[in-house]
């Protein structure tokens, strides 16, 4: 099912029709494969994050990934908590497991922008969103981000 999703994903022009799909795919993401109670764990997580008590979100998070290490959205929600509390290597490091599980990953693969362009290694923020932008072409956020940061090591190279 997901391997569809992402197939029409990459195809679709349609902005509305690309955000109901993507939708699916964050639900088939968050929801754990065979463990309802995982599935409430990360949901837990999700929920002390948009609280901002990120400590608790973090430990959270690692108890699931703990609990099933090949969930790739467990090692997500945290690499996001970590990011989030300033932590941008260790937020790699959950990045890498992210995409190692799933290597279309969207989320991770602007997160990972995102904890790059923190870390001032702007190619290496530039290439993950062209990577996203591969995958979900009608997402906008990469080919915004995109040209910020040619325009951020344009300024920095003078």
């Amino acid at each position: 099912q997901i391997d569809k999703l992402f197939d029409q994903l990459k195809s679709t022009t349609n902005y509305q029709e690309s955000n109901e799909i993507e939708s699916k795919i964050w639900e088939l993401w968050t929801t754990h494969p065979s463990e309802n109670s995982l599935t409430a764990l990360l949901a837990d997580g999700s929920f002390y994050m948009s609280q901002n008590k990120l400590e608790t979100a973090y430990e959270t998070f690692t108890k699931t990934i703990e609990l099933d290490s090949n969930w790739a959205e467990a090692w997500n929600k945290r690499a996001t908590v970590l990011y989030l509390m300033g932590n941008f290597e260790l937020s790699q490091n959950d990045i890498d497991m992210v995409l190692s599980l799933e290597k279309r990953h969207f989320g991770a693969l602007a997160g990972q922008g995102m904890v790059q362009t923190a870390m001032k290694n702007y190619q290496k923020a530039i290439d993950s969103y062209i990577e996203a932008h591969r995958v979900y072409p009608a997402m906008r956020t990469p080919l915004i981000m995109i040209e910020k940061l040619k325009v951020l090591i344009q300024k920095e190279s003078i």
